[in-house]
């Protein structure tokens, strides 16, 4: 993994965490599984205060093997507690907490946070300052609130399947789990506009969103293509679904991308690849007809780019301003230069390997470095010391790890 002198300092991080952008505030992380952590783990990479709560004895369920890939990565930067919330005892020390928390996050199914008696008007009651945020499958009222909802279902639901893929290949789901991503994305956005909003009114407020509308969001003009002429997208592969050429061509050695469908790239284009006389193809002429004569197009440019390795036509494209690129596979991403360049990678303590490669934040603050403060706390690991700190004395703190109401 490549070395990021610019973000690998965890000591360097600890010590600047006081002074990034969220410091000073405190939040409540009832997540589970991706969504719910993505939004908190935007929160912890810019210096909040995360305190993680999950039950005692809490699965590998929550979120991967707590020592695997997935969950180091998900929830770096906190602190833990193991809390039975479904205990009178563990429920009221949860209330100690949220009285002191600035943000709640959870994304457990519509009716569970209020089963539990810590949805959001319990707990503003007693905090009114409380952001509470949420994300569930597929939004908190109408008729699929109480569904449980994960990735692919919304991908599916919300018509991604069916524009993904090449035509004629059936459904085809995206490569990441974009809906939990985007969902989390979008809920760290709104706990932001809802803090900014307390700083001028003093109180907090609910927000939420979901799997279901962050794919039926995500699908743009897509969307609109349908909502303002009635176009319904269908598959096209590595084609651009209305701009020609734009997709995947070969080269003597592996395929690359090129972008140059509008006009005036289209016509440099058409210099570099040694083809002039492609301007004087009727059909080609316009955008509308270079992608209705598309597939014949496709098979001229790539008799052309066939010719030559990526790399020359890589050169050559970018030289005359013509958006282009490799393919790249997962190891080929962290080896290039500009990659390693943007220190996209974190390295985090670990207790089996000494430390774990992460990714890191894509947001870029200039005159803020964020980094790994903590690494990925043990379950329970922080549970007296938080509960001390929300006011519960020593013997207190026993009788209720005595009950098993805590744990770690």
């Amino acid at each position: 993994m490549p070395d990021d002198s610019r973000h690998s300092s965890a000591a360097s991080a600890e010590a600047a965490g006081a002074a990034l952008p969220l410091a000073g505030l405190r939040v409540l992380d009832l997540t589970l599984a991706r969504a719910g952590p993505t939004c908190v783990r935007h929160l912890a990479d810019w210096g909040a205060e995360i305190i993680r709560v999950e039950p005692p004895g809490a699965s590998d369920a929550l979120g991967g093997a707590r020592d695997g890939f997935d969950f180091t990565n998900l929830h770096r930067n906190k602190r833990a507690i193991s809390l039975d919330l479904k205990h009178p005892d563990g429920h009221a020390a949860f209330l100690k907490l949220a009285e002191t928390a600035d943000i709640v996050v959870e994304n457990m199914r519509m009716q569970v946070k209020h089963r539990l008696k810590i949805d959001y008007d319990t707990l503003s009651a007693r905090n009114p300052r409380l952001v509470y945020a949420s994300i569930s499958g597929f939004g908190q009222t109408g008729p699929y609130s109480t569904r449980g909802g994960v990735d692919q279902i919304a991908q599916g639901m919300g018509g991604l399947m069916t524009i993904t893929g090449e035509k004629g290949r059936g459904p085809m789901r995206v490569g990441i789990p974009i809906n939990d991503l985007t969902a989390g994305n979008l809920l760290a956005l709104a706990i932001m506009m809802a803090l900014y909003e307390r700083e001028k009114t003093g109180r907090g407020r609910y927000v939420s969103t979901s799997l279901l509308e962050a794919q039926v969001f995500m699908l743009d003009f897509q969307a609109t293509r349908f909502l303002q002429k009635g176009e319904v997208a269908g598959q096209a592969g590595n084609d651009h679904p209305v701009n020609t050429p734009m997709g995947v061509f070969p080269s003597a050695d592996k395929p690359i991308n090129i972008a140059a469908s509008s006009p005036k790239l289209w016509e440099v284009f058409c210099r570099v690849a040694g083809r002039e006389d492609w301007l004087d193809k009727p059909e080609w002429k316009t955008a509308e007809g270079r992608t209705k004569d598309r597939p014949a197009l496709n098979a001229a440019i790539a008799e052309v780019t066939r010719q030559q390795p990526s790399e020359y036509w890589i050169l050559k494209l970018e030289e005359a301003g013509i958006p282009c690129g490799p393919i790249n596979d997962i190891r080929e991403v962290f080896e290039d230069p500009q990659v390693q360049h943007l220190g996209m990678v974190w390295n985090i303590p670990h207790a089996k390997l000494g430390q774990a490669g992460v990714v890191r934040t894509p947001i870029n603050i200039q005159g803020h470095t964020p980094g790994i403060r903590r690494g990925v706390p043990g379950l329970g690991e922080h549970s007296d010391e938080i509960l001390a700190e929300a006011g519960l004395g020593a013997e207190e703190i026993a009788r209720l790890r005595a009950n098993k109401v805590i744990g770690g």
